[in-house]
């Protein structure tokens, strides 16, 4: 049987908007792209996700799709898109694009038709409810940006159902028509020649039916309903009939499904074979913090937090485990929904090339496929955004809102929303010490961290630097002992996250300091077996039994010299 390419790739992702900006209006877009292909190409990886280009409103960043058959002006033209898609293909890169399924824009000529009446053809295309009463609405389940997930229509009477902005309404994935539409959206696309889809916000495709009230604390509280509308069991029978048929068609389509909230369990249902539903899942539970001095009055997700590395290990052995046989789980520390690593789990102030490193070390040498966030290979840290208006996610407004209601200073409030927010996620690739970072030769749409180390220029000079310490690895990441070995987890202090990948009779150590104090560990085998270092940071010390680790240290020791010296030849 032929191996999936999938299995073996290494994910670029990239937010077009603020990668590089060729007409100087502040945004990025394709032409942009294009020109830093040979950059791409360059790091090693072997797949660029693009975050979405459709024609949008850009109430979400593009993430309300009212055409998705066109490319949005603001980042250029059909024929610059396959341009972009021939230039990648060329220097041996495949390309997939972000597919919004749950949702459209309101300004989709299908909801546009939903809205005229009640029996129009494309009413069945999204979610309809009478309100309870006269001017209530029909349940208390809140979006995930505020607010009720009902919106009353214009002219009519009905709600319609919005899981994000009110002009978002949710497709209605019941309705066959639905599901054969987006069918011949996505075979559209691959006939433009992409390589596959990472699928926004699928679990969300079917709600409860009925639409029950959730138990709340005080009469008239809208109320986050997960259990209502995500991952219920009509999600999977919903992409097991999209996928069955779209590989009917392109058999070597790649399908990652954004499943924020899955567990272990409906991770592996969603991603095993024998399923054909998706190949693999993103899903956001990775990382639990130590929530003892959040407010509960606040939502968890947007106070800041140090990482719970107890349960960090425990989740991390959970998914190696359960995925092990499917090629290992999506590994990634970054993405556009949330803040930037090193400055979320590293030390972005007095540690920040360690941490950088030592974060890529620890998660991308694990068994799974490497998704990297454009600017991490450089150490970007939060962008500093200085006013609340500076915020665009809607979430952002409302914490800052009732944080201030709750009596929260104005600068705890925006430290806090810089710590956590995705839109400090967001700033503009940095490319070298020009205004603007070399990203426009204007201001730019979200803002710009200009700093002087922590660009590309400055980095292909230095041969330590973090983007050519991020080249080694992804070199090495491309070796059967880290694609296709097997992953042990060692025994350990809370502080060091160890483990081992073997793959016949190559054996190697991972260890990495998660902590701003210096840590030992010691291994026997280092007295009667000669190692070889193929990685490390900083100034650690390999002597006798041990490896002393710095603050924010790693090491990536062969416990074989002779295979090592063969696999560094090979790489």
């Amino acid at each position: 049987m032929t191996t999936k390419w999938w299995k073996e790739a290494i994910v670029y992702q990239v937010y077009p908007r603020s990668f590089q900006d060729s007409n100087n209006d502040g945004v990025g877009d394709l032409k942009g792209i294009i020109s830093r292909l040979d950059y791409i190409q360059s790091l090693g990886v072997t797949v660029i996700w693009l975050n979405p280009i459709f024609t949008s409103p850009q109430i979400d960043n593009g993430y309300d799709v009212s055409n998705y058959y066109e490319i949005d002006p603001l980042f250029g033209s059909m024929e610059e898109t396959t341009e972009l898609i021939k230039q990648a293909h060329k220097r041996g890169i495949k390309v997939i694009f972000d597919f919004v399924l749950n949702h459209t824009s309101d300004q989709h000529p299908w909801f546009q038709e939903a809205l005229k009446n009640p029996d129009n053809t494309y009413r069945d295309y999204y979610l309809w409810a009478d309100g309870k009463a006269a001017d209530q609405l029909p349940n208390n389940w809140a979006s995930f940006f505020g607010g009720s997930v009902w919106e009353k229509e214009p002219l009519g009477e009905q709600y319609y159902f919005h899981l994000f902005a009110k002009e978002m309404p949710d497709l209605n994935w019941g309705n066959p028509n639905v599901q054969s539409a987006m069918l011949e959206i996505a075979s559209f696309w691959m006939e433009k020649g992409i390589d596959g889809f990472r699928l926004d916000a699928f679990i969300h495709m079917d709600k409860e039916e009925g639409y029950p009230d959730v138990p709340a604390k005080v009469d008239g509280e809208l109320v986050l309903a997960e259990n209502y509308y995500a991952n219920l069991p009509k999600v999977n029978e919903y992409m097991k009939t999209f996928a069955q048929a779209l590989r009917s068609r392109y058999p070597d389509v790649f399908l990652v499904g954004e499943a924020s909230s899955a567990t272990i369990d409906l991770a592996v249902n969603y991603s095993d074979p024998a399923n054909e539903a998706c190949d693999a899942v993103i899903t956001f539970r990775y990382f639990t913090e130590d929530e003892k001095q959040k407010d509960a009055r606040l939502p968890m997700s947007m106070q800041s937090g140090k990482l719970d590395i107890k349960r960090f290990k425990e989740t991390m052995i959970e998914w190696q485990e359960h995925l092990a046989d499917f090629g290992g789980p999506t590994l990634y520390w970054n993405n556009h929904d949330m803040a930037r690593a090193v400055s979320r789990f590293g030390d972005a102030i007095q540690y920040r090339e360690n941490s950088s490193k030592m974060l890529a070390t620890l998660m991308y040498l694990q068994k799974g496929i490497p998704f990297i966030l454009n600017g991490e290979e450089i150490g970007m840290k939060n962008l500093e955004i200085k006013t609340i208006e500076g915020f665009f996610a809607p979430e952002a407004k409302g914490f800052y809102q009732k944080a201030y209601d709750l009596g929260y200073r104005s600068d705890h409030i925006l430290k806090e929303l810089n710590a956590t927010s995705k839109d400090a996620s967001r700033g503009v690739m940095q490319w070298d010490t020009t205004p603007f970072s070399g990203f426009s030769k204007v201001n730019p749409w979200s803002g710009v961290n200009d700093e002087l180390d922590y660009n590309v220029a400055k980095q292909e000079e230095d041969s330590s630097s973090i983007l050519n310490y991020y080249r080694s690895l992804l070199a090495y990441k491309k070796m059967p002992l880290f694609t296709k070995g097997s992953f042990k987890l060692m025994k350990t202090t809370d502080q060091l996250y160890c483990y081992e990948r073997r793959f016949g009779d190559q054996l190697a150590l991972i260890c990495c300091n998660l902590s701003d104090q210096s840590s030992i560990y010691k291994d026997t085998r280092f007295s009667n077996e000669t190692g070889k270092i193929l990685l490390e940071n900083g100034d650690n010390s390999l002597e006798y039994q041990q490896i002393t680790l710095e603050p924010y240290g790693s090491f990536v020791l062969m416990l074989n010299e002779i295979n090592a010296e063969k696999f560094v030849d090979e790489k």
